[in-house]
């Protein structure tokens, strides 16, 4: 076990501090951002981190990956087409039960992820939740349900997220050759059952209250305006550039402590993903030398612990922005919700060792 040091000690104090103050201190509840900005900026100057370089990444990474020009675009197209948007929702609520189309909802936006990636079916997401004749605490069920789905169905393929992106690069060479199918042809028949399960959530948790509320939204209702596109825009470029630093300086702990841990315990230890990006611990972890169930076990957990909190994914993040939500709500069914997955997957993993293996090429 290696000896902490001064700096690997700070950084345990950063991490608790991101865990628990968010829920304790309503000022920082309110101010997400700039609070975990603070935080990555502190976890890379206690590590010596700051180059020019690491700067350059942080500006551009939020541009580079894709993430603000989307949700910059989608908000405008959603702004001057929510009427005809909501009209749409309308007529389906009128022929289709609201748990069909909450269950249909959340499967088909966790599958087409991969393809459309997690950014853009978040965005759907955010939208079409916005605009379902919901309650405000159903509304944020709803989304953080699909929000897991979202997060579980990108991984199939190496478009949907940069996690996926990630290992799929990491294990190109031997002995895996991972290509565009690989992370389809091992986690497939554990992820699509999954986004399933999601839906099934959605379905019986949300649904029959929308059901009961006997009314469709108003197709007139605010959406906040042009300001709350652009201001929605501002706070996930600094979230995600935040993300960036706070994963660029809690790398030291990451190489030192996390990667020589046996996959059991680093399945469960992998759910500091809630507060990382987890695209920052695939890139520490993954390694050609794991094994088959390593390599599943680890991504499994980054998957479903990326669900829990606010910061965890992207999806979490630009729903979360749009919809108002607190760190406190979304923790209040996200961390039992994922508590409750990670229990599962860790038995048909590691202990069942169900690992079903499609045969695509690739």
């Amino acid at each position: 076990m290696p000896q902490p040091t001064a700096v690997d000690l700070a950084l345990f104090v950063i991490f608790l501090v991101v865990l628990i103050f968010p829920f304790k201190i309503h000022m920082v509840e309110k101010n997400l951002e700039l609070f975990l900005f603070v935080m990555g900026a502190l976890a890379v100057t206690v590590t010596g981190m700051w180059t020019p370089d690491l700067v350059q990444l942080a500006a551009e990474e939020p541009l580079l990956k894709g993430i603000v020009p989307a949700v910059l675009i989608a908000g405008l197209l959603f702004h001057y087409g929510r009427g005809a948007f909501q009209r749409t929702v309308n007529t389906i609520l009128r022929v289709v039960p609201i748990t069909v189309v909450i269950f249909t909802m959340i499967v088909v936006l966790g599958l087409i992820s991969s393809v459309i990636t997690a950014i853009i079916a978040s965005l759907f997401l955010v939208e079409m939740a916005n605009l379902m004749p919901l309650e405000r605490k159903d509304r944020i069920n709803l989304v953080i349900v699909a929000c897991f789905s979202i997060g579980l169905g990108a991984a199939l393929t190496p478009l949907g997220e940069p996690l996926s992106t990630i290992a799929v690069v990491k294990l190109a060479g031997p002995p895996y050759n991972a290509g565009f199918w690989y992370l389809f042809n091992q986690l497939s028949l554990l992820i699509v059952p999954g986004v399933v399960a999601c839906g099934l959530v959605g379905m019986f948790l949300v649904g029959k209250k929308g059901a009961s509320t006997g009314r469709l939204a108003d197709a007139h209702q605010d959406d906040g305006g042009l300001r709350d596109v652009f201001t929605r825009t501002i706070k996930v470029y600094a979230f995600v550039a935040a993300l960036f630093l706070l994963g660029a300086g809690m790398e030291v702990i990451i190489n030192k402590y996390f990667i020589q841990l046996p996959a059991e315990l680093l399945y469960w230890l992998n759910m500091v993903s809630a507060i990382l990006d987890n695209a920052t611990l695939t890139a520490a972890e993954l390694s050609p030398s794991m094994s088959q169930a390593q390599i599943t076990g680890a991504l499994m957990g980054l998957l479903i612990a990326g669900g829990m909190l606010i910061p965890g994914n992207i999806p979490n993040i630009i729903s979360a922005g749009k919809l108002g939500i607190t760190s406190s709500e979304w923790a209040r069914l996200g961390v039992p919700m994922g508590l409750v997955f990670l229990t599962i997957y860790f038995v048909l993993v590691f202990i069942v060792g169900f690992r079903p293996t499609l045969g695509l090429i690739g």
